[in-house]
């Protein structure tokens, strides 16, 4: 099985050869500016007024910020590090309620010492359970991984499956999971619904919806297919560097005019991009071994100051 680099291809136009990517700054789009910079248009918490659209006119906002998002985020990427489906697919169940940097930081013993399915299927629980031990949850992750390892050695041949129907049924693999797996390790669109995307597209109006499932109906229903996976990577990517949860960088968020929500974090644009984070802020992403194009710094590795 050929490796992935953990990056969706994207396609170049012939002039983009050997020129470095464009990083934007954490500032109003050209878009943005036009309409008169991050407080001139906005329609929403900020002037404390309601919030009214049509359907029609939502889910044109919603494409634009989608393609506003690719201007900022150009090298949104998955932030695992991995180098196949099955690396990916541990690589997920462990970042349960941790961060990707700290399963990074784990995951080079892990596959050092478990490389395939087999090796992992056969792992001794306490070992597996120590080696895991920084990402939390280790005792039941480490059931997890070891069900699932399972599972792909006497069912599947040893082999992850391309599958959603096939994936779900593994142990600790839920949608999320299996489509951060299908749309990175095999080119198969989906939407992943983790906490950062679903406080973004409520904060955008594109649904009121809570439940995963429900709110993965209705924003893949606002685009097309084919849209799904980078769409997801660019909101994560966005959610987590800018539109924080308990305080979004407002004043820095470059698609503040087509937010609804605007004001609910620091609009004075200093103190905004104070709260800055990864490369936005100058700091390291989460991979040790991040995308070429990734404009950051390499995160350290585990016990490295």
């Amino acid at each position: 099985m050929a490796k992935s680099t953990g990056r969706e291809p994207a396609a170049k136009k012939p002039d983009d050869a050997g020129k470095p990517p464009v990083v934007r700054e954490p500032a109003a789009s050209p878009a943005a500016a036009k309409r008169g910079g991050a407080s001139g248009s906005v329609q929403g918490a900020a002037l404390g007024k309601p919030w009214h659209e049509s359907r029609l006119a939502m889910v044109r906002r919603a494409r634009r910020i989608n393609r506003e998002l690719a201007e900022v985020y150009p090298y949104a990427h998955p932030e695992l590090d991995f180098e196949d489906p099955f690396q990916l697919l541990v690589a997920t169940v462990l970042s349960a309620q941790t961060t990707d940097l700290r399963v990074n930081q784990t995951t080079p013993a892990l596959f050092a010492k478990y490389p395939t399915p087999e090796d992992l299927a056969a792992a001794v629980p306490e070992e597996l359970e120590e080696t895991i031990r920084p990402t939390g949850f280790f005792r039941a992750k480490a059931r997890s991984l070891l069900g699932l390892s399972a599972a792909l050695r006497d069912r599947f041949d040893g082999e992850v499956p391309g599958k959603l129907d096939d994936l779900v049924s593994l142990p600790g693999v839920g949608r999320k999971t299996a489509f951060v797996v299908l749309g990175n390790a095999f080119g198969v669109p989906g939407l992943t619904v983790d906490t950062h995307f679903g406080r973004l597209v409520r904060r955008w109006k594109w649904t009121e919806q809570t439940d995963p499932e429900k709110v993965e109906a209705e924003v893949a229903a606002i685009f097309p297919k084919k849209d799904w996976t980078m769409l997801s990577h660019r909101v994560i990517f966005h959610g987590r560097r800018i539109c924080h949860s308990r305080k979004p960088a407002c004043g820095a968020c470059p698609i503040a005019p087509l937010c609804p929500s605007y004001g609910e974090g620091e609009t004075d644009p200093e103190k905004a991009r104070k709260l800055l984070k990864y490369e936005k802020g100058g700091f390291p992403g989460q991979r040790l071994r991040p995308p070429p194009d990734y404009p950051g710094l390499p995160a350290p590795e585990l016990g490295a100051r």
